[in-house]
């Protein structure tokens, strides 16, 4: 058990233990903390390994989705991968630039904050032009596993196609980008905002990677059991559990705003046990 190891893992070992976590014969959860705090209570439930979210943590701090800039990722991502002794994936968005150099760099950034993973996603960040084109996409993947293999260890790199989140519902032209991605040398493949079961079994059928697939968002609903039964190798939650948690807050302010009760706290975690989890 990674969490049961008293001494500190290297990056090189977590870097390995990540990679074995793709290998297995099912799939595994990789959720997605957005500060120190909750890094350590998912650590504390004896998941093997936690991803960044880029839109759980600029929500955590006030700010909106895709408006966190190079520098104060990686600082979040640094606290996340010194929160706990697991192996920690970033989400690098676009890699913040759209010259491939500019994407590579961000690797080694990402490498310096402590994470063993990370993922490029083939959005512009343009509502204009969302998506780049497929060549530009495939030199930004190749640009990231060149990053990624000039590292001294095991760095897992995932190759995005967003197609899905910006309204092109494009399966067939989704799976050419993640086989394109793959043969760029991505480890992981991934499409988030796939809707139905068919569409995921589709994208697993088509490649020979590890898919990555996120739950809570709308749309396809299956368990891990599921997912696994398909192929999938990885799920992750993104933003959901910062927005669960968000969810939660301002039903309890509405609450005592609108009508002045108080009974949010009957599904409070008590201080006890949060002190249990915190002094371990």
């Amino acid at each position: 058990m990674i969490t049961t190891n008293a001494r500190s893992l290297t990056q090189e070992e977590k870097g390995r233990l990540f990679r074995e976590l793709h290998e297995r014969a099912d799939a595994f959860i990789i959720p997605n903390p957005w500060d120190v705090g909750t890094a350590r209570l998912l650590a504390n439930l004896g998941f093997k390994a936690l991803a960044t979210t880029s839109m759980g943590y600029a929500f955590s701090v006030g700010r909106r989705d895709n408006t966190l800039n190079c520098q104060e990722t990686m600082a979040y991502a640094a606290s996340i991968s010194a929160a706990t002794n697991l192996p920690v994936s970033a989400d690098l968005e676009n890699g913040f630039g759209d010259e491939p150099e500019i994407v590579a760099h961000t690797i080694g950034l990402a490498a310096a904050a402590g994470v063993v993973g990370g993922s490029i996603e083939d959005a512009t960040g343009r509502p204009d032009h969302p998506i780049y084109e497929i060549e530009v996409a495939v030199e930004r993947v190749r640009a990231a596993v060149a990053g990624a293999r000039s590292l001294p260890f095991p760095f897992t790199l995932t190759a995005r196609a967003e197609n899905y989140l910006h309204g092109r519902t494009d399966l067939r032209d989704t799976i050419k980008r993640l086989q394109a991605y793959q043969e760029a040398g991505a480890d992981v493949l991934y499409a988030p905002g796939l809707a139905t079961k068919e569409d995921i079994a589709a994208v697993v059928r088509s490649v020979d990677r590890p898919v990555n697939v996120v739950m809570g968002l709308q749309g396809a609903q299956l368990s891990l059991a599921q997912l696994s039964a398909i192929g999938v190798r990885r799920v992750s939650v993104g933003s959901a559990l910062c927005r669960t948690a968000l969810g939660a807050f301002l039903r309890a302010g509405r609450e005592m705003r609108e009508q002045g009760t108080f009974t949010f706290a009957e599904e409070a975690v008590s201080p006890r046990e949060m002190n249990a989890v915190f002094t371990a």
